[in-house]
């Protein structure tokens, strides 16, 4: 039995006489964002972009009803007008209209004039409802609350249910009331932005006096941290400025477009800045709305390629404007191009540019990000860059900002091992951004956040950050690759599997619909992370080779900054690729000897003794893990000393030590409980649950079980009379790799030559 809240209270409050026996009440909740999509998926009409799935939610505050009528009356008006349906106001159906007001009959007239004053505030409170003449505003609030129109609030905010129904109310009442509301609001506003509101709506038309006040409130919601609101104030400042300075109507606009994009309302942004381009005649303007453009399309710059060449030109000769071009073009190579090596000139002539025009904002955002170059492509010169962007003086924008310098702080702090250093330095900078920073910012700072709590073993709060990354992702209507991610690396480790595996899936299809070259081998990363943990190591393999080819194709020389290798090291031994997965270790251990990343070099060891345990020295391999977890024990590494021992026992249980193997798991098993690491701890109880399963009777003699699947194959092939190269070739593997699994083939099989080989092979398989 299922039945809406009752508008009227004569209505039978619930159902309960229809239902034999005792009844379980439960109260519905709002669908979320992700459940709105999900329901208007299934439903006839356009696939929504996630910034007008996010504004359904919101309008309809999750309510199933209002979400599907929103969408339908939205797509006729698309179909009808060709409008954008990112922005714009969303079309109620006159159904739905009908519908929300209906829900106001039974309230007395008194309580509907004090709701449409409600309607009418930007931030209605009851002392501000008593102040403009609603004099029984408290007793009017209460009985909007027992009718469900009005949430209850013990700080006297006034907060509608329905987040449609402020809008109905307004645009049901007629000019003269409309009028009469707002002049009592303005008179009663003790806050310029309220006040402003009020005056813009009182003067539709130009007005030097409205346009100075609202420009003001801007001002005020700016510093306040409200961006959102600063835009629309600065949009109306804009409106009701006399025609006749086109510059300070352009400067009123891009302000305006700037506070959108600060709060992430891209599609705000943009169309505010194409009203200057469609005007503008100053290249500066110009220049700094194809800026908002660029900005505004987050990771997907493959979109907006066609911008730079007419804002370079609009900038030419001008390198303040140039600098700040460059720094764009310096993502775009990074982003679109895949080429850190190109990105990199571009930071650098961004930094030069900028230092002799004296924009020290640009000259500090390019600085940043000539040195996360330089930290990619293991360049000794990084440090010194970050130190001068780091150096006085600073601009707070860039300092809150997830490009600057202290963004990148932390993760030259991952560099090095100081995993609480780097915790320190991020936790204040979400609070900040929280605050004073914009709705990107605090997603990346929140994933970051979220990837340093893994590292450090404590994967309850890694997954409570990583989701709420992906909440404001949607909410702002971002690109949403990143945000999948982090929420993808957190299920793998204190999640499930399952979810982790769909998870990086959706960041993936996100990267590649961005063209985003820079967060899909990070999305590929994950997928193959996922994979080893789920046991799937060819998969594993197929993913995280394509991360080989896009992070060496990109010029990555520093591998701490993607910590990939071990991943695709340890599957490749389990595919019977030990000596691809050596090549792989010898070459990145070089570059992070070179650089010192001890961390790094410790869980390289870890694959490398699984290495050598496929190479038939399985005693040496448990030996070398023993080290290895050792060594982790005195680093920050939870997680990863945790999977040490766990292999350490995998390797004693295949020899037989069933003690120790015990031993060993037991101890990952503590680690992963202690760190809420619940997938791990599962693959690890399921190890402990196979030592109490009786071991098969030994055979007589070496079985072709003794030999690893590429050993087994090179085996079988010899027996066919296959020659080394034709073995190479048939398995698409080198003539070196060939000759060293025949090599481990001969010692356990006891063979001493390729005709013993066969014969000992085909014995084995009951083919003699």
């Amino acid at each position: 039995m299922a039945w809406r809240t009752p508008y009227d209270p004569a209505e039978p409050v619930g159902g309960e006489a229809l239902c034999p026996g005792r009844v379980l009440a439960l109260d519905v909740p709002p669908m979320t964002g992700r459940e709105v999509a999900a329901l208007l998926a299934g439903q006839p009409g356009p696939a929504w972009p996630q910034p007008v799935l996010a504004r359904l939610q919101a309008a309809s505050g999750g309510n199933p009803y209002t979400a599907v009528a929103l969408s339908r009356a939205l797509a006729d008006e698309v179909r009808r007008t060709g409008r954008d349906p990112v922005g714009g106001p969303l079309p109620v159906p006159a159904a739905l209209r009908r519908l929300l007001l209906g829900r106001l009959a039974p309230l007395s007239p008194q309580a509907r004039r004090t709701l449409l004053a409600a309607s009418a505030a930007a931030r209605p409170t009851v002392a501000l409802l008593r102040r403009a003449g609603c004099g029984t505003a408290q007793a009017d609030v209460h009985e909007a609350v027992l009718l469900g129109l009005v949430e209850p609030s013990a700080a006297g905010a006034v907060r509608f249910t329905q987040p449609l129904t402020p809008r109905v109310v307004y645009e049901a009442a007629d000019r003269a009331e409309l009028r009469h509301v707002h002049t009592a609001l303005a008179e009663a506003a003790d806050d310029p932005v309220e006040r402003a509101h009020h005056l813009a709506s009182l003067s539709p038309g130009g007005s030097a006096e409205t346009a100075a006040a609202l420009t003001a409130a801007a001002a005020t919601a700016r510093r306040r941290g409200a961006p959102a609101v600063a835009a629309r104030l600065g949009q109306l400042a804009a409106d009701r400025t006399p025609w006749g300075d086109p510059a300070a109507d352009a400067e009123l606009r891009l302000t305006a477009a700037e506070d959108a994009l600060a709060a992430g309302d891209y599609a705000l942004a943009r169309g505010i800045a194409h009203e200057v381009l469609a005007g503008a005649a100053r290249p500066a303007d110009r220049v700094r709305a194809w800026i908002v453009v660029l900005d505004s399309s987050g990771q997907a710059m493959a979109e907006v390629a066609d911008v730079f060449p007419r804002a370079l030109e609009d900038a030419s000769g001008d390198p303040e404007l140039l600098a700040r071009l460059h720094y764009r073009l310096s993502w775009r190579a990074w982003l679109v191009e895949g080429s850190a090596a190109a990105a990199l000139t571009h930071a650098a002539r961004s930094a030069v540019l900028a230092l002799h025009a004296g924009d020290r904002r640009t000259e500090l955002l390019a600085l940043t990000q000539q040195s996360a170059l330089e930290f990619y492509l293991g360049r000794p010169a990084a440090e010194g860059t970050l130190r001068r962007a780091l150096a006085a003086p600073q601009d707070p924008r860039v300092l809150f900002d997830h490009n600057g310098p202290v963004f990148l702080k932390h993760r030259r702090h991952l560099l090095h091992d100081r995993l609480d250093d780097a915790r320190t330095e991020l936790r204040a900078l979400v609070y900040t951004v929280r605050h004073r920073g914009s709705a990107e910012s605090l997603c990346h700072c929140l994933s970051g956040l979220a990837q340093v709590e893994i590292l450090r073993g404590r994967c309850e709060a890694a997954m409570d950050l990583a989701h709420q990354a992906l909440r404001v992702t949607e909410q702002a209507g971002l690109s949403q690759g990143p945000a999948w991610y982090a929420v993808a690396l957190a299920e793998a480790a204190g999640g499930a599997a399952d979810r982790a595996l769909a998870a990086a899936d959706r960041a993936r299809r996100h990267s590649e619909d961005d063209d985003d070259q820079l967060f899909l081998p990070r999305a590929l990363h994950a997928e193959g992370h996922v994979r080893l943990l789920r046991g799937e190591p060819d998969a594993a393999v197929h993913a995280l080779q394509r991360v080989r080819l896009l992070e060496t194709g990109q010029g990555q020389g520093d591998p701490a900054v993607r910590r990939w290798q071990s991943d695709l090291a340890e599957a490749l031994v389990a595919t019977g690729r030990a000596d691809e997965a050596a090549e792989l270790l010898a070459e990145t251990r070089a570059q992070a000897a070179r650089l010192g990343r001890n961390g790094l070099l410790a869980v390289l060891d870890r694959a490398a003794a699984l290495v050598t345990e496929a190479h038939g020295d399985p005693a040496v391999a448990a030996v070398r893990l023993g080290r290895v977890a050792a060594r982790l024990a005195a680093l920050p590494y939870r997680l990863e000393e945790a999977r040490t021992h766990l292999a350490l026992g995998q390797v004693q249980a295949r020899r037989g030590e069933t003690g120790a193997a015990r031993t060993a798991l037991a101890e990952a098993a503590r680690l992963f409980t202690r760190a809420g690491a619940h997938p791990w701890l599962a693959v690890t109880t399921g190890a402990l649950d196979r030592l109490d399963v009786p071991a098969p009777a030994p055979a007589a003699a070496p079985g072709l079980d003794a030999l690893t699947p590429t050993e087994h194959r090179v085996a079988l092939l010899v027996a066919q009379g296959a020659s080394n190269r034709e073995i190479a070739a048939h398995l698409t593997i080198s003539v070196k790799t060939v000759e060293a699994a025949l090599t481990r083939a001969y010692r356990k099989l006891s063979a001493r030559s390729r005709v013993a080989l066969a014969r000992a092979v085909l014995a084995r398989s009951g083919r003699l």
